[in-house]
């Protein structure tokens, strides 16, 4: 055992002596294929040649997620990330005219219902019922005229692959890959259901992100997490749910989703990216062409709510018939401040595969845990957050049991400076990483859009291994003191109501 790590530990050093070299070489390469440019409306577009093969992806980073979102609206960014695959004035519509009328109906009806609907006194329900029949009435009118799928359709007949998007709780992205000869109807299609989206079927699609709310409640997992984070966040909108709250899923309109589109899908607050087998001279002109049809406007100010500091240990406990979990977070600076590499070292040290510590403490060496680790960065990265640490129970074991473990090894890397061994091999498995989030033009394009928006420069997804590569071991002591106290826990943990026996002697548990 001993040689064969010593075998693999020399194939990581070699790897990272190799990834030194390519690294150095893939920026300077980099720097002379990628193309940045603001249109006049205030769109930022990223052109990265990458000529392998006859292909390219491309990024629509949004930036604008959860974060956005107050009381009545939770989930609407996520809900329009929905609505824009519905088509525009032109795709999605047997007669858009006629189409427009209708939604005007289906628009007013609504608001009639939902006014009475939720009144607290004096309130007809023998009048919500008929305006709910008018409503839906309203909605089969205006359902004659949809082209259901076409915009997906589109893509796919013309060679399209991997059509999707996500919301997250501060940015919305939207992306898929396409033969190099469908630039131009790639820079078409992109723009149009961002200048024309019609927001048709908005109250079928809110039934099935409702259904998507209530399939995520079904998981204690889930259930935990959500928990978790509206202790961990009193004041952020960090802390309350990108799918939305139950009720703002019945709620909220059509009339709200436009609101929140002209608000914040304005091109100063947008990045496209391309990456693969186009040139720069010849695309640009079309994204001018087509994005510049955006209609410029401000970029939204920054968000003004900043989460207090936490002064106090919080606890959120569910008790499930469920596998027992574990998780405790710490509240620290987002991904631009000073110390971020230093919070992505604590990272890769503490969870990084089967070397992590631990995964060698509570999953090989203790077996009290199926697996453990932890993230920086939860949930996510533009504003101050969290480091997370997690630990599913074995059989047999108490969230309580590893809950100590995991403090343990917290004390430990707060009072002991780290290996030499490890330190290099936090530094390897950087620029490893980072040779890995090169191979392929969807994540490439994924990872430059979103180092451009959050950062406004995409070198820093290079930059980022230079600077784990300078922290220190006091700097990891350092920060994981300043981080890691009682006062600024909040713990989430899963009891089971049915805890299953540990495993009979001389049987090993799940590894």
């Amino acid at each position: 055992m001993r040689k064969k790590r010593s075998i693999m530990l020399t194939l990581i050093l070699i790897l990272g002596s190799s990834a030194r070299l390519a690294k150095s070489q893939d920026l300077a390469s980099f720097e002379k294929r990628v193309t940045v440019k603001t249109l006049g409306n205030g769109l930022t577009v990223l052109v990265c040649e990458r000529p392998e093969a006859p292909v390219f992806s491309f990024f629509t980073h949004v930036d604008v997620g959860s974060d956005r979102e107050v009381p009545g609206i939770t989930g609407l960014a996520h809900m329009f990330e929905h609505i824009a695959f519905k088509g525009t004035e032109k795709i999605g519509t047997s007669n858009y005219g006629e189409e427009k009328i209708a939604l005007q109906k289906v628009e007013e009806a609504y608001h009639a219902y939902d006014w009475e609907r939720r009144k607290e006194v004096d309130r007809d329900d023998k009048k919500v019922s008929a305006l709910e029949k008018n409503w839906k009435d309203a909605m089969a009118a205006a359902q004659k005229y949809v082209v259901e799928n076409q915009f997906g359709q589109i893509v796919e007949q013309a060679g399209g692959q991997g059509l999707n998007a996500f919301t997250d709780n501060e940015e919305t992205g939207y992306h898929y890959s396409f033969p190099s000869n469908q630039v131009e109807l790639w820079a078409y299609l992109e723009s149009e259901r961002f200048l024309h989206p019609v927001l048709r079927e908005f109250y079928k699609e809110r039934d099935v992100v409702h259904e998507e709310r209530r399939l995520g409640e079904s998981n204690p997992f889930g259930r935990l997490l959500e928990q978790f984070l509206a202790a961990a966040y009193v004041a952020h909108p960090y802390g309350q749910p990108v799918v939305g709250w139950p009720s703002d899923l019945e709620s909220f309109s059509e009339t709200d989703a436009e609101n929140f589109y002209r608000t914040y899908y304005v091109p100063a607050n947008m990045v496209v990216t391309v990456v693969g087998d186009v040139k720069a001279s010849e695309i640009l002109p079309l994204l001018e062409k087509y994005f510049g049809r955006l209609p410029a406007g401000p970029k939204p100010q920054p968000l003004r709510t900043v989460e207090p500091p936490q002064t106090s240990e919080r606890t959120v406990i569910l008790r499930e018939a469920s596998q027992p979990v574990f998780i405790e977070g710490y509240h620290k600076p987002g991904a631009r401040d000073k110390d971020n590499a230093v919070y992505e070292a604590l990272q890769d040290l503490m969870s990084n595969g089967r070397t992590s510590r631990l995964y060698r403490s509570l999953v090989r060496d203790k077996k009290i845990a199926a697996n453990s680790g932890g993230f920086n960065g939860f949930p996510g990265d533009k504003y101050p957050n969290m480091f997370v640490f997690f630990a599913i129970s074995t059989p047999g074991h108490t969230p309580d049991e590893t809950r100590d473990a995991i403090h343990a090894d917290i004390e430990r890397v707060k009072k002991e400076d780290i290996s030499d061994e490890e330190l290099r091999m936090i530094r390897t498995r950087a620029k490893a990483d980072l040779l890995r989030r090169l191979g392929d033009n969807q994540g490439l394009a994924f990872q430059m859009g979103t180092a451009q928006s959050l950062y406004g420069d995409w070198r820093e997804l290079f930059r980022e291994a230079d600077k784990i590569e300078k922290v220190s071991k006091a700097d990891i002591r350092r920060v994981a003191n300043a981080t890691f106290v009682d006062s600024n826990r909040t713990i989430g943990m899963i009891e089971s109501t049915q805890l299953a026996k540990a495993p009979a002697a001389g049987k090993e548990g799940p590894q």
